[in-house]
């Protein structure tokens, strides 16, 4: 583990690394870790909701039209970003109370799925297949990457931007090749260099854009929806 590794590695862990000796020692480091991650992530959120407020807004708007519509969400990732589609498809799909449940998948659930084609074919092939197969004009596609440099992410956007689905990714730190495509209508970037800040920062994002959505969605049923000010 390089030095660089290691301070990161005691910053994010300090009980692990502390002197155990003094317990009042690292009771404190332990609480000024805490207080700092919490105003990390707090500071963050801030900076999205300001810089991407008025496009969650028109994303949102996007989304309800779609869904008024019949359409479907399809949500992917990779490693903890898959839970994170997972949990967003749920989020849709099974809210809580009341809530109005709404159609959507997560394209990592069928593991039967997923190891087929990546044995048969390649990993990065693993989204877009899907799309290819369920995915219909009027469809939403979600991808959530903290690099956002996932090669299938890239390819699952290009082929649902070619068979007409609204498409919306999620990434962290500068966006990577998710910022350079064409084939994303939205795209909503949490610059961190800390992967746990930015997966934070995102679920709270999509939470934001699922309310919004569901907002938004009696007036389009109605046929009383307006163009939200971009």
């Amino acid at each position: 583990m390089s030095a660089m590794a290691g301070e990161e590695m005691e910053s994010l862990y300090p009980l692990r690394y502390a002197d155990g000796t003094d317990l009042d020692a690292v009771l404190a480091e332990v609480r000024q870790s805490t207080v700092r991650k919490a105003n990390e992530i707090a500071d963050l959120r801030r900076g999205v909701l300001e810089r991407d407020g008025v496009q969650l807004t028109s994303c949102a708007w996007d989304m309800a039209v779609r869904f008024a519509r019949g359409g479907r969400l399809l949500a992917f990732g990779n490693g903890v970003s898959s839970t994170d589609a997972q949990d967003l498809a749920g989020l849709f799909l099974s809210p809580a109370g009341d809530a109005r449940p709404l159609p959507a998948f997560g394209l990592t659930n069928d593991i039967a799925v997923v190891t087929a084609l990546s044995d048969d074919i390649g990993f990065d092939v693993v989204f877009a297949r899907q799309i290819g197969a369920f995915g219909r004009a009027g469809d939403i596609a979600v991808g959530l990457s903290t690099s956002g440099n996932s090669p299938n992410l890239l390819r699952a956007f290009d082929e649902a931007a070619r068979r007409g689905l609204l498409t919306v990714g999620i990434a962290g730190y500068d966006g990577g090749r998710m910022a350079e495509v064409d084939s994303i209508d939205y795209l909503f970037v949490v610059p961190s260099a800390s992967v746990h800040r930015v997966q934070e920062a995102q679920t709270t994002l999509y939470h934001a854009l699922w309310e919004l959505t569901l907002a938004e969605l009696p007036a389009h049923e109605a046929g009383q929806s307006h163009v939200p000010t971009h």
